[in-house]
């Protein structure tokens, strides 16, 4: 039910949409088929206007609504997977330059959330923004002992305002689900509450903070990126304190030049830092446009080095995601897309019964005519983008963590490429997929998993006695059996009978087998060794024996 807040909301949403001519896309819908004839009773389509693309009329519209829209807006053009090029690259386009609120109000906010006077924290404090968006805004200061910092302020009461928005998003998101087949593909409910996560998580400045500690740890011996330290006594939820960086913004290319830096060495180090993100450490800056990214030139023969800004959105990638990307941009550079299909069939990616075959041909109709070319020509964010494109009319659901490497990995390539044409990505990237996977498969892969594991396996290993016994007195007891749940299994449950007993005896076997293996890790003080080693030959003839048995019976 909208409230009346919500209801003249949507009045003011409607006016914009007419007056920048969008009536007409909605219009198209299939939903207003059969009433498309009202289009041209209405007052104001009576005389032909010229019009913008819809790309255009759509940021236009969402620039008119406010900073939540225009923020909307940013998070949507990172579906392309779901909306049309035209449309996600002019939603691209959208600034998030927000007029500022007074910085008075600014100094209200932290006195009253760190329950102090500016004066007994900051030496100097500047009232007036360094810069101002839709969630927060950025004042300079310098605290007593002479560091220079930022203070990242929330905006006052605008929580409230996003409720307001996200409620009403939820709504209109609903009915065109609902109503309209033309919105199935792009799931609007979906981004919907995708959206309100993102944004709900940006009003709160101690997980910001976290996350820069985190990614600043992960880099702290590094020579190439370098992320500023939070200073944890004066942040809370609503004012984050940080150390301020001095650099120069990454796309004032003419400044680079002043300050001597190398164009190649800058684009291939951007390229590093992110594959090392992703593959080394699992989390990764998901918002690494040029406004967040400054470079300090080298001072004394010292190397130059990448600085990072706004940690808000960030992302990390399981073993599993890792593992799909290295795979596939490996299978794809030789050109192998079956090793792709059958990859997305074996991982659970697409369901199950998808032809091979099939995939096959789909996934090298779209990636030949990207390979037609130079391998350093090809962009890695727009192989991605057709692999997502593709796998998802096989009814494949895209995690939202790709979607943001991938917009992420379109942001480092067309930057990397402004600064030096010649880039070569997959030349750059390929060492880092390649090392990656020499770690997880073969004898390496062995070797480290075990590593990683022997500390839980010797944790375990003192329940397996216990263990034994009990399962031996559950199955004397006639405890131990098997429930199922599933329907479909119930005609199968006299097979099962049947094959109970042969089970029992492996795991009998197998258990038995096991405590012999215990036994000769331990001199047991108070049997004797002897006696000791007579059990655990015992145990192993017996458990031998019964295997044997249960594999004829």
């Amino acid at each position: 039910m909208l409230s009346p807040g919500q209801i003249l909301r949507l009045l003011y949403i409607q006016r914009i949409l007419i007056r920048n001519g969008l009536d007409e896309i909605v219009f198209s819908l299939n939903l207003f088929r059969k009433v498309r004839f009202l289009q041209y009773l209405l007052p104001w389509n009576w005389k032909k206007k010229v019009r913008s693309p819809r790309g255009v009329r759509i940021r236009t519209v969402l620039e008119e609504l406010g900073p939540i829209y225009i923020k909307f807006g940013q998070i949507l053009s990172t579906r392309r997977d779901m909306l049309p090029d035209d449309i996600s690259l002019e939603l691209a386009k959208l600034q998030d330059n927000v007029p500022p609120f007074p910085g008075e109000v600014a100094r209200d906010i932290i006195e009253k959330s760190l329950n102090t006077r500016l004066t007994n924290i900051f030496e100097d404090f500047d009232l007036v923004p360094l810069a101002s968006a839709s969630i927060a805004q950025v004042h300079t200061a310098r605290l007593n002992d002479g560091r220079e910092m930022i203070v990242k302020v929330v905006r006052p009461g605008i929580e409230k305002i996003i409720r307001r928005d996200l409620g009403l998003m939820h709504i209109i998101a609903e009915m065109a689900e609902s109503y309209s087949g033309d919105f199935h593909n792009l799931r609007p409910t979906g981004v919907v509450k995708e959206f309100e996560k993102t944004l709900l998580d940006e009003l709160d400045l101690m997980r910001e903070a976290a996350n820069a500690s985190q990614l600043r740890r992960n880099f702290t011996d590094s020579h190439i990126l370098y992320v500023p330290q939070v200073e944890w006594e004066y942040t809370r939820h609503d004012v984050m304190v940080m150390e301020r960086i001095q650099g120069i913004p990454i796309n004032d290319f003419q400044a680079l030049r002043d300050a001597d830096i190398n164009f190649q060495w800058l684009a291939e180090a951007g390229v590093e830092v992110f594959f090392t993100q992703v593959f080394r450490d699992s989390y990764f800056h998901a918002d690494m446009h040029p406004g967040n990214i400054f470079v300090k030139p080298g001072v004394d023969g010292e190397q130059a080095k990448i600085m990072v800004v706004d940690f808000g959105i960030m992302s990390s990638l399981s073993e599993f995601d890792k593992r799909y990307l290295a795979e596939n941009f490996l299978a794809f550079l030789n050109k192998d897309y079956q090793k792709v299909a059958e990859l997305h069939v074996q991982s659970g990616w697409v369901p199950a019964g998808t032809r091979v075959d099939e995939f096959e041909f789909a996934i090298r109709a779209v990636c030949e005519p990207l390979f037609d070319r130079p391998l350093k020509d090809i962009s890695f964010g727009t192989l991605l983008l057709r692999l997502f494109q593709t796998a998802e009319r096989f009814n494949m659901v895209i995690m939202p963590q790709l979607l943001l490497l991938q917009k992420t990995l379109v942001n480092i390539e067309g930057l990397g490429r402004e600064l030096y044409p010649d880039l070569n990505l997959w030349k750059t990237a390929r060492p880092h997929l390649e090392r990656w996977m020499t770690d997880r498969t073969g004898i390496r892969g062995l070797i480290k998993g075990t590593q990683e594991n022997f500390p839980y396996w010797v944790d375990r290993l003192p329940e397996l006695p216990t263990g034994l016994l009990d399962l031996l007195d559950r199955i004397r007891e006639g405890r131990f059996k098997f429930e199922w749940k599933q329907d479909e299994l119930e005609k199968l449950r006299k097979e099962m009978q049947l094959s109970n007993r042969r089970t029992i005896l492996a795991i009998i076997g197998a258990t038995l087998m096991i405590g012999c293996f215990i036994l000769l890790g331990f001199n047991n003080p108070i049997l004797g060794l002897a006696d000791t080693t007579m059990i655990t030959w015992m145990l192993g003839v017996i458990g031998t024996l019964i295997l044997y048995l249960s594999y004829i019976r």
